[in-house]
């Protein structure tokens, strides 16, 4: 199975190394790149020690910074007012030029889980930053987060939606600022500030959703929550959006309802096993890897949701980021 997953996985990887969301086929956008999902996409490959990949997905990264720097250099400049000022989401997979259609574009833990894994990285002695160039749009990443004042800047989120201040987004910040701080210079205040703020919205997710699939990325990857507010961020989860094939991402959620409920995303069950892996319950990492498992349809893949109490899923098959949460959910 781990076999067949990297395989699913590796064909959704492009020439340059950057991974597209889904299939390059899909007609629904996900045909691709966007900086959150080549990160959490990266995960399977580190999962399965495949560095040399793994590395061909930052850099891929690094040269998309490289090429809107002068993007970065205006937003650090200025604080930016509108939503194409920021640091895009998306990118053609080959070009590395922006998707320039509306898309909820303003993604703040975007930027925090990059700087947070190539932190992460360097210090496992992955040597990922090549040369002056890609140290230095690092530290510009600094000074943009700064810029934007990211702890109390009201960003799409996760799910690309409309504009709050999302405990996901602050916390991503946080924990790509204090990862990266080894490599580059981070104000401790900087830092200091997004922390003060998570602690002030969590448990929720936002002012508008009390729990949210976006809140377990505070426990992993981030790793930025005490085990106390893991466990209730966890009890949440468990009470209000665990369903039969897969996690809804909030109360009320209308991405692919068809009026019968929320769609029950896949990657939530995988997401759910590795946190409790790490938690040490084993009987609940069990639990939710044998969930993953009854997920897996007919072609062997991972699909990016089933439709509310049905066993049909949509177009967006394999979906990357579901399909490498599940290679770190299986690997030791």
């Amino acid at each position: 199975m781990i076999q067949k997953s990297l395989s699913i996985l590796k064909e959704l990887q492009s020439s340059n190394g950057l991974l597209t969301a889904s299939k390059a086929s899909v007609k629904t956008g996900y045909n691709r790149a966007w900086i959150r999902d080549n990160i959490y996409e990266s995960l399977g490959f580190e999962a399965t020690r495949n560095y040399k990949e793994l590395v061909r997905i930052y850099r891929a990264l690094l040269d998309v910074l490289l090429k809107h720097e002068y993007k970065i250099d205006w937003a650090i400049r200025e604080k930016p007012k509108h939503a194409y000022q920021y640091i895009h989401a998306r990118y053609d997979p080959e070009t590395g030029d922006e998707i320039l259609e509306e898309w909820g574009n303003k993604q703040n833990d975007a930027v925090g889980a990059l700087l947070f894994k190539i932190g992460d990285l360097e210090s496992k002695g992955v040597r990922v930053l090549r040369d002056k160039n890609d140290t230095r749009v690092i530290q510009k990443l600094v000074y943009y987060l700064e810029s934007i004042e990211y702890w109390h800047d009201k960003d799409n989120g996760v799910w690309e939606e409309h504009e709050e201040v999302h405990a996901s987004s602050v916390g991503a910040c946080a924990a790509g600022l204090k990862a990266i701080s080894r490599i580059v210079d981070v104000p401790k205040d900087l830092i200091m500030k997004g922390e003060k703020a998570l602690l002030k919205l969590l448990p929720r997710e936002s002012e508008t959703k009390d729990v949210d699939l976006a809140l377990l990325s505070l426990i992993y990857p981030y790793k930025i929550v005490s085990r106390d507010m893991a466990l209730i961020i966890l009890k949440n989860v468990e009470k209000k959006l665990v369903k039969e094939k897969g996690v809804i991402r909030y109360e009320g959620d209308q991405y692919y309802n068809k009026g019968l409920g929320e769609a029950e995303w896949v990657m939530g069950f995988p997401w759910l096993a590795i946190i409790y892996r790490d938690l040490k319950m084993p009987d609940k990492y069990a639990e939710y890897l044998r969930k993953t498992i009854a997920c897996i349809n007919e072609a062997g893949e991972l699909p990016e949701l089933y439709y509310a109490n049905s066993g049909v899923h949509n177009e967006n098959s394999p979906l990357g980021w579901a399909q490498a949460l599940f290679l770190v959910a299986m690997a030791s």
